[in-house]
C-alpha cells in the first residue's frame, strides 16, 4: 500500500507511529469550554494516538502530535543554497503551511538563478527560461510554487490552512524541477562522456559539418 497522508477525521491513513496503512478510531476530547477542542485518532494496528486540533474556536484543523514530517527529502542534485530553504520548509510544513510555502517560493527563486535566471524577479526569470526552451510542464511547476508561495505572504484565493496538502505537493514539484533540469542532463552528460574518444570525435565532426 502506498503512503496515505494523515488527515483529520479520515477513516484510514498511514500511521505516523508504525508506518502501516491502518484504520483509525476517532474520539472527541471535550474539556473545559475555555480551552481549544481536540480530537484523537487511535491506530488499529499499533494502538498509538495522533492528536488533532478540530478546527473550532478559531483554530485551524491541524495535527499537533506527533510532529509529523512527511515531505520528501531534497533531490541530491539540488543546489546547496536551495537545500537550506527546502529543509527548513520541510521541518515546519505541518505546523506552519504558510511559512513552508513562503520558504519554498524563496527556494525556487534561488533555483531559477542556477537554471539561467538573473535572480531579480522570479516571474521575469521564469518567462526568460520559457523563451530559452524551458518545457511547459516545468514552467507550470515553477509557477505553481511561485503563486502558492505568494499567497502565503499576501493572502489571496488559496487558503493553505484549509488545504495543507497543497503545501505537501510543492516539495514534490521542486524535486521534479531539479530532476528534469539538473539530474537528467547530468546523467546524460556522464553517459556520453564515458563513450570512447573516437566515437565522441566522430559526433563532433558530424555536428561541425552541420
Amino acid at each position: 500500500m502506498s503512503y496515505e497522508q494523515p488527515e483529520h477525521q479520515k477513516e484510514a491513513f498511514t500511521c505516523p507511529h508504525c508506518n502501516a496503512y491502518a484504520a483509525m478510531a476517532w474520539h472527541s476530547l471535550i474539556g473545559n469550554q475555555s480551552y481549544v477542542s481536540v480530537d484523537m485518532a487511535i491506530c488499529h494496528r499499533c494502538k498509538k494516538r495522533t492528536i488533532w486540533l478540530d478546527g473550532t474556536k478559531g483554530y485551524p484543523v491541524k495535527l499537533i502530535y506527533p510532529n509529523l514530517i512527511t515531505a520528501p527529502m531534497p533531490n541530491e542534485d539540488m543546489p546547496q543554497d536551495c537545500i537550506q530553504n527546502y529543509l527548513e520548509a520541510r521541518e515546519i510544513a505541518s505546523s506552519s503551511p504558510k511559512g513552508a510555502a513562503a520558504l519554498l517560493r524563496l527556494c525556487i527563486q534561488k533555483l531559477t538563478i542556477h537554471l539561467g535566471g538573473e535572480g531579480k524577479n522570479i516571474n521575469a526569470d521564469i518567462g526568460s527560461l520559457v523563451s530559452k526552451g524551458l518545457p511547459i510542464k516545468i514552467q507550470q511547476a515553477l509557477d505553481f510554487v511561485r503563486v502558492v508561495g505568494n499567497n502565503a505572504v499576501h493572502p489571496g484565493e488559496i487558503s493553505l490552512d484549509d488545504d495543507p496538502s497543497t503545501v505537501h505537493a510543492l516539495f514534490g514539484l521542486i524535486n521534479l524541477i531539479v530532476d528534469n533540469q539538473i539530474s537528467q542532463p547530468k546523467q546524460v552528460s556522464a553517459l556520453f562522456d564515458s563513450l570512447p574518444e573516437g566515437a565522441k570525435n566522430a559526433v563532433n565532426r558530424r555536428d561541425n559539418k552541420a
